[in-house]
Formats: structure tokens, sequence, C-alpha cells
């Protein structure tokens, strides 16, 4: 995994499809802080567990004046369906080629199973209203993803 990024440097910008196959791009989110998290995969347990932590504390983020985007290599198809068996009320974004994610600097080496690949780690930042980080978490637990960003915005 290369450096991660540092408070106060500009994120990455990036522009791919939601779920419904729109394009969406981070600065149609300029004026509001934007909560990104990345996540291996669209319906496994971990994933499934920090999609529901951030649909239900969304009343909260939205006070806050938070957007949530979560980012995953899955096709648009995917994600739709993960959104839709799960009630997320966020958008989901595909990063295919996993270049967003290179960007986010979320990549590395995993271990599963005894076996060795390169994937996303799962990483959430914050992005205060004109595209800087705020706040980084790598390697977060699923569950924690939403009370870190809500505690953090708290202070």
């Amino acid at each position: 995994m290369k450096a991660e990024l540092k408070i106060g440097e500009s994120a990455p910008a990036f522009e791919l499809l939601d779920q419904h196959g729109q394009q969406v791009s981070l600065k149609d989110y300029a004026g509001k802080k934007v909560l990104v998290y990345f996540y291996p995969k669209a319906s496994t347990p971990g994933c499934t567990t920090q999609a529901c932590s951030l649909r239900d504390a969304f009343a909260d983020l939205k006070d806050l004046n938070v957007v949530v985007l979560g980012i995953s290599p899955d096709q648009p198809a995917a994600l739709k369906k993960f959104a839709e068996n799960q009630n997320l009320n966020f958008i989901l974004l595909s990063d295919p080629e996993k270049k967003t994610a290179e960007a986010y600097r979320v990549t590395g080496e995993k271990t599963m199973f005894g076996k060795t690949s390169i994937g996303i780690i799962r990483s959430s930042m914050l992005i205060d209203e004109k595209g800087l980080i705020l706040k980084t978490w790598y390697k977060v637990k699923p569950a924690d993803t939403a009370p870190l960003a809500i505690e953090f915005l708290k202070k």
C-alpha cells in the first residue's frame, strides 16, 4: 500500500457510475462534506454490516451536512441489488478497475484463506466542503465507519 492520504491534502477527483448507471463526480458535492468509504465486495457479511451501519446513521450524518458515497469494484447491477436488498439510502459507486481506490491509496495485499491477493483495504475518508481531506480511517472495522465519522464531526 502506498503512503496514506494526508489531512489537508486535496481529495483525488473521481467520476464513477452509481448503482443506477448515472455518472457521479466528487465535484458534484462541492460545498458539502463527503464521507467516502471503500469496501471490497457488495453483499458480503462485513460489507453488509458496514453499509447497514451507515444506512442507520444516515439521519445523523445528514444533520452534520455529510453525503455518504460507498465505492467498490462491483458493477452497477450488483450495487443496485445490494442497495435494494439492504434498503440503502446513499449512493454506491462502481470502481471496477480500482483506479479511484488506488488514487485514495486503499489497495494493498490481503490474505484470505491462505491466499494472498491485491484488493481493497476497507477504509473511509472524510472530505470537507472545499474537497480537502479532513480525516482518514485506513483498515477500519465495518461497524466503526459511521460512529468514527460522527464522533469526529461532533468534536
